[in-house]
């Protein structure tokens, strides 16, 4: 009898598992009926572009936007089907398909998001991959461009930059980073102590719903036109496309980028840098890159902090600025080179020997094959110490692991641009945003724990000097960490609150609203995904 008892509960695992997969085969085979009589005149076109794990080109689709391999190993769930629709009525008919097979929808554009919820889930779930909705339709003459979700960023500043020089977007950082989930967080970047987020600059949009309606920003109504811009991607529907306002550049701008060890003074200068980089004109972009440092083999490791800026200026304005503003970094004129506009952007990411084409390269890797990363922001300079406690910290994780620090100023129209005025509610009093990661060969996922427990620890000790009640966080840098819905993405309004309200502060009520008014249902859903009130 004692063996009998000790079985049944493989048994429940067993049978559970295999009534798992015979739902899933059959909501499989329906679902693929389904979007095959939905639009007979279309069945041919969508069959070409639906794939499924017994389709040769499954894994390679699957494969071809995974940004983090943490999430590309044999234990990681796998979409029933992957749709990358080449129309509207695609989309529309994946969505009407999904909801009436009750499969979840994962909604990809650039594969960026950094817990994998674009392309993983633990319920039977189809990807929408928006990989063939790139275009980018540029208007000089109303200083507009419509970008669709799937085009990244660099095709954007590519495309303007081809009709005109002095033209751009308040884009990412990072130029391999998809549109549509870039937006959906709020969008900062190169621009946005000019100019205010990406979501700042958008003026229209075009948008799939639960029903699979397709809406305009006039459609959808001001509320709706609002949670999608900044409120994080895949709560509301699917935005296509967006209608962005182009941003002025001067013809040249002037770059310099230096390193400082801690033997250089890089402490004092890090802890110097919190005061004067969030009150630089807001024609500076200033960053701080920090991370552990080998000068050669036979040298101790260190730390190195590399300070960054790019000036929508030219050299002769920014040398006696830095000067002013900032001596104590000994900048001599040799640091400064002046470029055109899209040559910073190559720069900022690493391809100054490149020629301005690099910027289409969809698959070139900015962040190590495996990662884990978490993000702060501070409102207070952290005091030296607490920077010289950080260090031991950097050295003691292994030369073959990356582990760097970000440090990205704000101020300027950052402080000017209300709170409320889309869900990004990180504005004013915002000095700078850190973003962490921690980085690894996909041969190492085996020890992934390993590094995520460093990174928590990390995370831990720079509590007492971050942003609190909040501990605020970047919606595009997603940390399941800090809370969680259901695996199912189901989630009460206050399971939900304890990380919504980290990314929206008190903007998370008003989501929640919208999205109670959009998608009542809550068809659309993840682990970090906007609830309906009565959920």
């Amino acid at each position: 009898m004692k063996s009998l008892h000790r079985s049944l509960p493989l048994l429940f695992v067993v049978v559970c598992s295999l009534s798992w997969v015979n739902v899933s085969a059959n909501s499989h085979d329906d679902f693929l009926d389904c979007l095959s009589s939905y639009h007979p005149d279309e069945s041919s076109s969508i069959s070409k572009v639906t794939y499924t794990e017994t389709n040769s080109s499954y894994s390679a689709v699957l494969e071809s936007s995974i940004r983090n391999h943490r999430f590309s190993t044999p234990n990681t769930p796998k979409p029933l089907v992957i749709v990358t629709p080449l129309n509207i009525s695609h989309v529309q008919a994946t969505i009407r398909c999904s909801k009436k097979h009750g499969l979840q929808i994962r909604t990809r554009s650039g594969g960026h998001d950094y817990e994998g919820l674009s392309y993983v889930s633990h319920v039977p779930f189809v990807v929408i991959d928006l990989v063939h909705f790139k275009s980018v339709e540029v208007d000089v003459e109303n200083e507009e461009v419509w970008v669709q979700s799937g085009a990244i960023v660099g095709e954007v500043y590519y495309r303007i930059n081809e009709r005109s020089t002095n033209l751009t977007f308040p884009g990412a950082h990072g130029y391999t980073v998809g549109i549509g989930g870039f937006i959906s967080g709020g969008g900062d970047g190169l621009l946005s102590r000019k100019y205010g987020l990406a979501a700042d600059n958008v003026i229209d949009a075009q948008f799939v719903d639960a029903s699979g309606r397709v809406l305009d920003r006039r459609s959808m109504g001001e509320d709706l036109f609002w949670a999608i811009r900044g409120g994080g991607g895949g709560s509301f529907g699917i935005v296509l496309s967006w209608k962005i306002k182009l941003v002025h550049v001067p013809s040249i701008v002037t770059v310099f980028s230096v390193g400082r060890t801690l033997e250089q003074n890089a402490t004092q200068l890090l802890h110097r840098w919190q005061y004067v980089a969030p009150n630089l004109p807001n024609d500076v972009y200033s960053l701080v890159a920090i991370s552990a440092w080998k000068a050669s083999e036979n040298e101790t490791r260190t730390v190195l902090v590399t300070f960054t800026s790019v000036f929508q200026g030219g050299a002769n304005e920014l040398i006696p600025l830095m000067q002013e503003r900032f001596p104590e970094l000994g900048l001599v004129k040799e640091d400064f080179i002046e470029m055109t506009w899209i040559e910073s952007v190559l720069f900022i990411n690493g391809l100054s020997n490149e020629t301005s084409e690099a910027l289409l390269e969809r698959n070139r890797s900015l962040l190590p094959p495996s990662f884990k990363s978490k993000s702060d922001y501070v409102n207070e300079p952290v005091p030296e110490i607490a920077l010289q406690g950080l260090w031991p910290q950097l050295l003691e994780v292994d030369e073959a692991i990356s582990a760097v620090q970000t440090f990205i100023a704000y101020g300027g129209m950052m402080d000017e641009i209300s709170e409320t005025e889309t869900p990004f509610p990180h504005r004013k009093g915002t000095l700078y945003k850190i973003h962490y990661n921690i980085g690894w060969q996909e041969e190492e996922n085996i020890r992934s724990q390993r590094y995520i427990s460093w990174m928590r620890k990390l995370y831990s000790y720079m509590g007492p000097f971050v942003s609190k009640s909040p501990r605020a966080a970047y919606v595009n840098y997603r940390d399941l960490d800090i809370g969680r819905n259901n695996d199912d993405g189901k989630a009460s309004y206050k399971q939900a609150s304890v990380w919504g309200r980290k990314y929206f502060k008190n903007n998370f009520d008003r989501l929640v609203s919208v999205k109670t008014k959009v998608d009542p249902e809550n068809f659309f859903k993840h682990e970090q995904s906007i609830p309906p009130h009565f959920h």
